[in-house]
């Protein structure tokens, strides 16, 4: 188990993200205040346009704020560089996308294999990346498949390992069952769970209410601010 810090492992201080667009500013985010502990598991819900997935974008570092601050092991992501916010992204945050985001003509195995040999400038030798695979009930010979044979929900499996597989504290999950049938997506959602009572904080997006249940807390999101 995680050792649980007083202060928020996340922080957003009246973050507004606007996009400029030919036919005006579009404010996404609208002074955003949220805190979130280490431990838990918060469901992000709104309507589509709310700015749901804008905002999984700004915790997961991959867009900055206009401007407000956000604030991750207490750091503000503002201040940071590239480096460093590539560092936050490999060590810090595990992502896990709606539509996988796997490299097609890698195998399942160096899918997951990559963010490691990126973090650690060499191939797995440690047993790590099959034992993460062999947990998510993907056996050596399915892990030797390439995404495109593989079906939804043991693409999401892997998705999920190769997410976890450089130890994150914070894992952002966009829609992890929106692409998945319900029985399979209760199963991902059952996975997540567990992670989440192990110490792991989860963020997720969703639209679906019974999926939302499975978090310890909802923040809902309407026309880019808390509602």
């Amino acid at each position: 188990m995680m050792e649980m810090d007083a202060r928020p492992l996340i922080e957003l201080k009246e973050v507004t993200k606007v996009y400029s667009l030919p036919s005006g500013d579009v404010v996404a985010l609208n002074r955003i205040n949220i805190s979130i502990m280490e431990g838990e598991f918060v469901a992000i819900m709104g309507p589509s346009g709310s700015g749901k997935s804008t905002l999984l974008n700004q915790l997961g570092c991959l867009d900055r704020p206009t401007s407000g601050d956000l604030l991750i092991e207490g750091k503000t992501t503002r201040e940071m560089g590239d480096r460093e916010l590539t560092d936050l992204r490999l060590n810090t945050l595990g992502y896990i996308f709606q539509k996988f985001n796997l490299i097609p003509l890698l195998s399942a195995y160096e899918n997951v294999e990559y963010p490691y040999l990126m973090k650690h400038r060499k191939p797995d030798d440690t047993g790590r990346v099959e034992n993460l695979l062999s947990t998510m009930g993907i056996d050596r010979e399915m892990a030797l498949h390439k995404p495109p044979e593989l079906s939804g929900g043991q693409q999401q499996r892997v998705a999920i390992a190769r997410a976890l597989v450089n130890d994150p504290r914070i894992l952002l999950c966009d829609e992890p069952t929106g692409n998945l049938d319900s029985v399979t997506g209760k199963q991902i959602m059952e996975m997540l769970k567990d992670l989440n009572e192990r110490g792991m904080t989860v963020l997720m997006v969703t639209h679906d209410p019974a999926i939302a249940e499975y978090a310890r807390r909802t923040i809902v999101i309407r026309d880019g601010r808390v509602a």
